[in-house]
């Protein structure tokens, strides 16, 4: 969101589970241009801000914690069964094909979402 987006969009990320960010997610992300390298990975009780407007989850134990976290507000929780390439194994190759297919179809979710234009709007 933020590579087509940038500032227009307060977008942040969280997790169910504390921990460090992939490796994978860390490399097929720089293929494409983006360098999450110094990412901190948060969970949804470290959020800075408890107002938003629009919550995309990927897996269901993310999709209960949103519903849980925003059951007081207006706020919209979308559902992206994601299918989690950790479950992955075989060799290097393979599971980093993987994590493309998972970041490449999350992409096109989000420009199916928030299309991309050249003025930034959406």
């Amino acid at each position: 969101m933020k590579r087509f987006h940038g500032a227009q969009v307060f977008v942040d990320s969280v997790g169910v589970h504390a921990g460090e960010t992939d490796p994978f997610v860390i490399e097929v992300m720089k293929e494409i241009g983006v360098d999450i390298s110094k990412h901190k990975v948060k969970t949804f009780d470290q959020l800075a801000d408890g107002s938003f407007d629009y919550i995309i989850s990927l897996s269901p134990h993310a999709q209960h914690k949103a519903v849980d976290l925003t059951r007081y507000m207006a706020c919209e929780v979308v559902f992206w069964n994601t299918f989690d390439p950790t479950l992955v194994r075989g060799s290097r190759e393979t599971r980093l094909t993987a994590y493309r297919e998972v970041r490449d179809r999350l992409q096109q979710r989000i420009l199916e979402i928030f299309p991309y234009t050249e003025d930034g709007a959406f």
